[in-house]
């Protein structure tokens, strides 16, 4: 191992490694992403941890898989393992819009350029490898490969996929967030391990021939053959699959696969502040890669001055992947460790003292637990605020508006903007503030770190469609409508209030859309929001897409998937979005909003 200073960039070229003066790479990184070396990129995030702990690490950013695969062979074989991901998005998301027509702009690129990465960039980069490097083993992570970990529905193929494993031949997969599962899956190859020691190894999983031995306390699933034959086997495994992603103590997970088995081991405990503080207090320059000479990344644009508070989402919308990959449990860092990144803005030549998102998946969840820890390591709930807050979470916002007050009092400081979502029923409910800390909250929230709009997420009016979305009342968003009026008012400021929605999502019908396009609590509000339902892996929403049926009680569930009927739907939110609003625009597909690490 290299001990030697963690200051380098990431080698991405034989003429980078020999600057080093390396004849030895320990891991190769291969990406669908251009390389930032910001910890809001997955890629950045391992390859510091790794360099922290001695490893040499090279990368190389969105190779061309077209041409004679030089970029494939130009550093040779690693000396431990390949690395690959698809960069910080499923890559078919990132081409292709709800409607399946391919997006003209990849924001992950230089200049936005679209075409860098090829669809299902895991497996096509594995096999490459695998054909180029037969000995040499792949190790495959991210988001596309940790949520396609077992038998999936792919939208654009409208099929079932069996496990990205079994797809492209990688040897591990290391799923969710995975600084401390790389470094032991790491220290155990170079080590020498045996095929059986590795398969210890908590938050990974891999494909093996063969039928699994049954072993006490293993969850087996219905096979991929049996999910083909039954949508309700597919839909029950999915219910299994999804409640033990949100245990503190899950089971092993097989589930077997043509002539073989996967096996899903356990995640990890959740990282507490001083882990979480560890994976921030690396030598990121928070700068793309000198290879791109000043190209613009736009991806990088909108989070360059950014600071994520913490990790997790326990709000549990059936729509959403953050939960799986990144769990429901909160890990936040510290204040300290915030408050050092945030003076390590100052340093940044362009930044002009506007934090542009002080934040995470879920931005007001910073610091969040159960009141009773002992509760929260029985309970099987898949989210905290669905149906109904639990009882058990405790909601202050103290600690975050402390932190907010800390970060402000940084000199050189002039605005931290909450860019990221919030969960207003964390706050609020029918009858009005839920705590001591929470009108407070709102209030700041709108005055000081609402950058223009304030953005928030109803995703539809109709409480029947919320409950397919596991999402609070619409009456929730009328009583925040009301406090947020009230404060502006009181203020004398003019605020805005951007309401997100989703049409077509399983259960919605043309009439729901159009209730929603009526509702008089919309009035005034600038609506130019809408989300066609995209059905991604692993999450509920694309298990009614695809089966029909609703997992969590087996029953049939309206599923809208005539293109021409859910464009229909979608047109409902425009037009009367047009009798609301002055603005009445082309109508377009919304931009990708890059999610946080």
């Amino acid at each position: 191992m290299d001990a030697s200073a963690n200051t380098y960039m990431f080698p991405t070229s034989v003429k980078e490694l020999e600057a080093l003066g390396w004849d030895y790479v320990d891991v190769i990184f291969f990406t669908g992403d251009a390389f930032v070396d910001h910890p809001s990129f997955g890629t950045a995030c391992i390859a510091r941890w790794l360099q922290k702990h001695g490893y040499r690490v090279a990368v190389v950013p969105q190779p061309n898989w077209r041409d004679d695969l030089r970029d494939f062979r130009k550093l040779g074989a690693p000396r431990l393992y390949f690395a690959v991901n698809s960069g910080a998005m499923d890559s078919m998301v990132n081409h292709y819009t709800a409607s399946k027509r391919l997006r003209h702009d990849d924001a992950y690129t230089p200049e936005g350029k679209s075409g860098q990465r090829p669809d299902y960039a895991v497996t096509v980069y594995t096999k490459i490898l695998k054909q180029l490097y037969p000995s040499v083993p792949i190790v495959v992570g991210g988001v596309e490969a940790s949520l396609r970990r077992l038998t999936h529905y792919d939208y654009w193929q409208d099929r079932l996929m069996p496990s990205i494993l079994a797809e492209s031949g990688a040897d591990w997969l290391c799923y969710g967030m995975g600084e401390r599962t790389m470094l032991e899956l790491t220290r155990a190859i170079e080590n020498g391990w045996s095929r059986r020691q590795i398969e210890s190894i908590r938050q990974i999983a891999f494909f093996r021939s063969g039928t699994p031995k049954p072993v006490e306390g293993t969850l087996v699933l219905h096979s991929f053959e049996e999910c083909l034959d039954s949508k309700k086997a597919f839909a029950e495994n999915f219910h299994e699959i999804e409640a033990h992603a949100n245990m503190l103590e899950p089971s092993i997970i097989v589930e077997p696969c043509g002539k073989g088995y996967v096996q899903v081991n356990p995640t990890l405990p959740p990282a507490d502040e001083k882990e979480m503080d560890s994976f921030w207090d690396l030598p990121f320059t928070k700068l793309p890669h000198p290879r791109y000479k000043g190209r613009r990344i736009p991806a990088y644009d909108m989070i360059k001055f950014s600071i994520t508070t913490h990790r997790g989402c326990f709000g549990g919308c059936n729509f959403c992947t953050i939960a799986a990959h990144q769990g429901k449990f909160i890990q936040e860092r510290s204040e300290e460790s915030i408050l050092k990144e945030v003076r390590g803005l100052l340093s940044i030549p362009d930044f002009a003292g506007n934090i542009s998102d002080l934040g995470a998946p879920t931005a007001n969840m910073y610091g969040m637990h159960g009141k009773k820890p002992e509760l929260c390591a029985k309970c099987r709930r898949k989210s905290c605020l669905f149906p109904a807050p639990c009882p058990n979470l405790d909601r202050s916002h103290g600690r975050l508006l402390e932190l907010y007050s800390r970060v402000d009092a940084v000199k050189g400081i002039r605005h931290s903007y909450i860019g990221s979502g919030i969960r207003y029923d964390l706050f609020l409910d029918e009858k009005g503030y839920v705590d001591d800390s929470s009108r407070p909250y709102f209030r700041e929230l709108v005055l000081k770190h609402t950058s223009g709009r304030l953005k928030v997420a109803p995703e539809h009016t109709q409480d029947n469609v919320l409950q397919y979305m596991a999402k609070p009342s619409f009456r929730l968003f009328e009583t925040l409508r009301r406090e947020f009026d009230r404060i502006n008012a009181e203020a004398g400021t003019k605020t805005g209030l951007v309401p997100y929605f989703i049409s077509s999502h399983p259960g919605c019908t043309r009439e729901d859309m159009k209730r929603l396009s009526q509702h008089p609590t919309l009035k005034g509000i600038w609506m130019d929001q809408v989300q066609d339902f995209t059905p991604t892996p692993m999450t509920t929403s694309s298990v009614m897409f695809y089966t029909g049926l609703d997992p969590r009680t087996m029953k049939p569930v309206f599923v809208e998937r005539d293109p021409q009927r859910k464009k229909e739907q979608k047109d409902f939110f425009f037009l009367g979005s047009s009798h609301r609003n002055k603005y009445n625009g082309p109508r377009r597909e919304p931009p990708l909003r890059p999610k946080k690490k």
